[in-house]
């Protein structure tokens, strides 16, 4: 795991602004950092220069320099940097080096050079793994950047007249952009209101963009003109699902660095738990985040798992106040992202990281499997299909229940899908910003067609839910303490050998009993028999103690850093109706962690 950036274009760029750019990145990397740098020709040079590929490096496979980043072949006129794991390659290897390949490291990063060497772009099709990708081909004058299928691994870019630069983080890629084009952008902040994160292509700053997942971006360093490509879309297989699971469980515990596993009292990390035991992996530390004392906490049934299984265990315990590393979290999620489970999770991998570089974890199963109840609730509506009543006049101001029925029949059935877990309604943002005209939403969506079904709702997270929310949680909570997480549910092959079962039998209710038999180690401690908790924080208790003081002329704060989008007497209006109805606590907490985030990225485009 590592981070990434670059810039390809007609401006030269001074070696302080690279540092700056690799200064965003060092907590994901922080085992070693390089810079390679091309002149207006592509000739390698040293200081200021228009093109240059940039890397930090956390080390996992062969932590030896030779296996640094950017790395190029023997011609020097194909480079990569990269972020991401890759496995299972060593079949492909072997054919490689029979085509005269020499490999002179054990790291992934040196095989996909030479499979892009040997097999052009369609190596990707021979990647399984997560990744952002930075390929550079000197030899074509172009730059490929490409994202994995599932979009476990960032990678954000922005394309000017001037030139193209790219990042791991929008933070990584304020730097090169001029001052004047650091401006946050309108329509992502409204989308964060919508989504509490802001949903891919758009990013919280005009003109940055975010690469979707399984979409590769070709630039044509001669022209500046790029084009997007998608590359992959869940296909069906016969594989068996639990070979396929097994070996996307033990392929991914292969490390040069200490490895760990996140486990919780839920089904998908003790499915993971019990095959890495029933495979003789489970000498592994387990770690736990633990509310001590809280309706919530977990610790004991994991590590009574963690015992059954005979893993070493450590329970993480979560702090209950906050505000001392309030500013630091938001810092590491980057943009507005008001995922409440961040925080806990930012923690737990502080602690994490002390003991061990990688974890495996349960990420993908809920997505895999139907295992969310909004699925049900969303489905009991489907009568509907393409009914649709825009005749409804539009509710505004700060609705429950009813406006969110009212809100949802004036959306077509998938899109009304979004209003199950989303942050602010329609009515909601169009109340705190009455000056905008507010999207429904920015979800994409599948092509026309199609049913109303489990199916059409799962494929909607696939391209939204999942990389935008969960798996940006775990990416950027993680690499911000230098710590790896692999996600065996979202293994491509597994996904196919998923696709390929009958529905009865990969849909069940209660969810997920296609894993049940996996998991007999667990006896008694049968996750199925526990009630699902999810990984609440409290947020109340955030609210009306050490983050309270945030409180007072957040409408003020926030009308002036959206450039007057936000009403500030109407967010002051929402304190006080949060005050009345504690249960609007999680849309104010999204509104305190936008006014905070709008502040840093203000500090930020006011540097040099």
């Amino acid at each position: 795991m590592c981070g990434i950036a670059g810039f390809f274009g007609t401006r030269d760029i001074a070696p302080a602004t690279v540092e700056r750019m690799q200064a965003a990145l060092r907590r994901r990397g922080p085992d070693a950092e390089h810079a390679v740098c091309w002149d207006a020709a592509l000739a390698r040079t040293d200081g200021a220069a228009p093109n240059a590929l940039l890397h930090t490096r956390l080390s996992i496979i062969d932590p030896r320099p030779v296996a640094d980043q950017p790395m190029g072949n023997d011609a020097g006129d194909v480079w990569i940097a990269y972020n991401g794991e890759v496995y299972d390659w060593a079949d492909a290897a072997r054919e490689l080096e029979a085509a005269g390949y020499v490999f002179r490291t054990r790291s992934d990063t040196e095989f996909i050079l030479h499979a892009y060497e040997h097999w052009g772009i369609g190596c990707v099709e021979r990647l399984r793994g997560m990744f952002a990708i930075a390929l550079l081909d000197l030899r074509q004058r172009a730059l490929f950047l490409i994202r994995d299928r599932l979009g476990l691994k960032p990678i954000v870019y922005a394309a000017r007249d001037e030139g193209l630069a790219f990042g791991s983080t929008v933070r990584s890629l304020l730097p090169w952009l001029p001052p004047a084009a650091r401006r946050p952008s309108a329509e992502g902040i409204d989308a964060y209101l919508a989504h509490r994160t802001i949903p891919a292509p758009r990013t919280i700053i005009d003109g940055v963009q975010r690469l979707p997942p399984a979409h590769y971006l070709r630039y044509d360093l001669g022209a500046r003109s790029s084009t997007l490509h998608e590359y992959w879309r869940p296909v069906p297989s016969a594989e068996p699902w639990l070979a396929t699971f097994d070996a996307a469980i033990l392929m991914r515990t292969v490390a040069d660095r200490p490895l760990g596993l996140f486990l919780s009292s839920g089904i998908d990390s003790s499915a993971i738990a019990c095959r890495l035991a029933a495979m003789g992996c489970n000498r592994l530390q387990s770690f736990t985040a633990a509310f001590p004392g809280t309706a919530f906490d977990e610790s004991a049934l994991a590590g009574a798992a963690a015992a059954r299984l005979g893993f070493p265990h450590l329970d993480v315990p979560i702090p209950q106040r906050i505000e001392a590393d309030f500013a630091a979290i938001v810092a590491d999620l980057d943009e507005p992202f008001a995922d409440p489970s961040s925080v806990p999770t930012w923690y737990l991998a502080r602690e994490t990281t002390r003991h061990v570089k990688v974890v495996l974890g349960g990420d993908g199963g809920d997505e895999m499997f139907g295992g969310y109840k909004r699925y049900a609730k969303h489905l009991r509506t489907r009568w509907r299909r393409g009914l649709v009543l825009p005749s409804l006049p539009p509710p505004a101001g700060i609705g429950g229940g009813w406006q969110r029925l009212r809100e949802e029949l004036r959306l077509d059935w998938r899109s009304a899908y979004v209003l199950r877990f989303s942050g602010l309604t329609p009515g909601e943002r169009a109340w705190l910003a009455p000056e905008a005209s507010p999207q429904p939403h920015y979800w994409r969506m599948p092509a026309p067609g199609g049913g109303a079904d489990l199916a059409a709702l799962l494929e909607i997270d696939r391209l939204n839910y999942l990389p935008d929310y969960i798996l940006r949680k775990a990416d950027l909570m993680t690499m911000a303490h230098g710590l790896e997480m692999r996600a065996p549910f979202l293994d491509h092959r597994f996904v196919g050998a998923l696709a390929g079962l009958p529905p009865a039998q990969r849909f069940t209710r209660p969810a997920k009993q296609l894993l049940a038999p996996a998991m007999a180690a667990l006896g008694e401690l049968d996750p199925f028999a526990q009630k699902k908790r999810g990984f609440n924080p409290p947020i109340a208790g955030w609210l009306e103690g050490d983050l309270a003081p945030r409180l007072p002329g957040l409408g003020q704060r926030l009308h002036g850093s959206t450039g007057g989008l936000l009403d500030a007497g109407r967010v002051d209006g929402f304190v006080a109706a949060w005050r009345a109805r504690p249960g609007l606590g999680e849309q104010l907490l999204q509104l305190l962690i936008l006014d905070e985030s709008l502040a840093q990225l203000a500090a930020l485009a006011r540097s040099p």
